[in-house]
């Protein structure tokens, strides 16, 4: 993974902005104002003139975001009595002096503080914004990584880390010229563990990784481009993959997720520690996450955790990167009653895969709500697993958590404008009705045509 485990710090973070009237997020709104959503009522507007209340807005420096008027549901003596609902924000000082001057020129006034939710990207050219890193083991910062002290492997990975960097959605992806020094890199890792596949990883993992080498590269003396392997799986799951600087923020990681963004480091690690990186690299990507990937299953049971990442706040995070980590990097899974992994974090690790596949560690079934707590281990192997009866019962029980985290909206992924849409008005949520009952509609055709 470029992410998600390890969470970086509220400075790194993208700011908490508030959902406006329309499900956008404004970035340019300041961290001191309070949002509000207001109702009041005017009572023979052509006397009591609205312009009064548009002056106490004024007064205040109010920024209004929407504004509707309406004739009033309990008009008292004329037809010109109205309804207000405003959305606005205001300083939060002023909060409570703009009520009270409201209360003076109308009636039933009400007012509620808008959910704030962490800015969260709409489209996929969002994800260009999306590339907050975890500094934790930096080469270049951490005395243990094995390149620590490797000035022409730090002036590599800087390389490799503006390619990723200068990356906007659209561009071609990073056509990289590797040196017989990674390639040797790879083809230990690739050599090593390829061995155990046959006998440890799941069926999924074996069917895709056997098209990998028909028709991406994959093979011993060759390190696959991601342009290649990103066509591959366009074809096969519609993910793709984009170049990332190193491990990324969990929220970041995650919410491409939802797009069917794979974020994918294009590094290898240090030459003298094949067998071991303390930090996603390209043999970590290609070996472990993207066979799964090119698995419709899997690749739904990912987006899933993306989607329910949107919005999510710092708490949630943290519980869905976790329940990434016992899943997606080291998860396990029963297969004709046997277990095998499908995590990326095991099948890119011969050592682990071989323990966790032992008698040694303990084995828990897959529960969302056991596993999203659940202590982890980023720096030894894990003394615990969690075994799915099957991807199919894991995506559902994923499902039916994600359901019950709290939010102020719903969300829907519109692949068709690869665009996240909030459900936050009858309007929206007539128009995906109808667009589901269309496919229910073609559904029924063709089971009538089948039988």
């Amino acid at each position: 993974m470029s992410g998600p485990k390890e969470e970086a710090s509220k400075e790194e973070m993208c700011g908490i902005q508030s959902l406006d009237s329309q499900g956008s997020l404004d970035s340019s709104r300041e961290d001191d104002g309070e949002s509000l959503i207001l109702t009041l009522t005017l009572y023979n507007v052509r006397k009591t003139q609205l312009s009064k209340a548009a002056e106490v807005f004024e007064m205040f420096e109010t920024q209004i975001y929407h504004f509707e008027t309406r004739r009033a549901k309990k008009p008292k003596n004329s037809v010109d009595d109205l309804d207000i609902f405003v959305e606005c924000e205001v300083h939060s000082a002023d909060v409570g002096i703009l009520v009270t001057s409201l209360k003076r020129v109308a009636k039933d006034v009400k007012t509620s503080r808008e959910d704030k939710v962490p800015w969260f990207p709409r489209k996929i050219q969002d994800l260009d914004k999306c590339h907050h890193l975890i500094t934790k083991y930096d080469p270049s910062l951490d005395h243990g990584h094995p390149g620590y002290s490797d000035l022409e492997y730090s002036k590599r990975r800087a390389f490799f880390a503006d390619l990723a960097f200068n990356y906007r959605v659209g561009d071609p992806l990073p056509h990289i010229e590797y040196t017989a020094q990674e390639t040797a890199t790879w083809r230990e890792v690739y050599r090593k563990l390829r061995s155990l596949y046959p006998t440890h990883a799941c069926t999924q993992y074996l069917d895709a990784f056997q098209q990998l080498e028909k028709h991406c590269g994959y093979r011993e003396d060759n390190i696959p481009q991601l342009q290649d392997v990103s066509r591959f799986l366009k074809e096969r799951t519609g993910f793709q993959l984009r170049p990332a600087a190193g491990q990324l923020s969990a929220r970041d990681f995650l919410a491409s997720l939802a797009f069917r963004v794979f974020q994918c480091t294009q590094y290898t690690r240090h030459f003298s520690s094949p067998m071991h990186s303390p930090e996603p690299d390209c043999c970590h990507e290609l070996l472990g996450h993207v066979p799964m990937l090119a698995d419709k299953e899997f690749a739904q049971f990912s987006q899933d955790i993306g989607l329910a990442s949107l919005g999510s706040s710092e708490e949630e995070i943290e519980k869905l990167a976790t329940l990434y980590w016992f899943t997606v990097e080291f998860g396990l899974c029963k297969e004709n009653g046997l277990i095998k992994a499908y995590g990326a974090g095991l099948l890119s690790s011969y050592g682990e895969l071989m323990y966790a596949l032992s008698k040694e560690p303990e084995y828990k079934p897959f529960d969302p709500e056991v596993t999203a707590v659940h202590p982890y281990q980023d720096q030894a192997f894990q003394p615990v697993y969690f075994i799915a009866e099957n991807l199919e019962d894991a995506k559902v029980k994923l499902q039916s958590y994600a359901m019950r985290i709290k939010k102020p909206f719903a969300l829907r992924y519109d692949p068709f404008t690869s665009s996240i849409e909030v459900l936050n008005t009858p309007q929206k949520v007539k128009r995906a009705l109808h667009q589901i009952k269309e496919e229910l509609e073609n559904f029924c055709l063709a089971i009538e045509n089948l039988f």
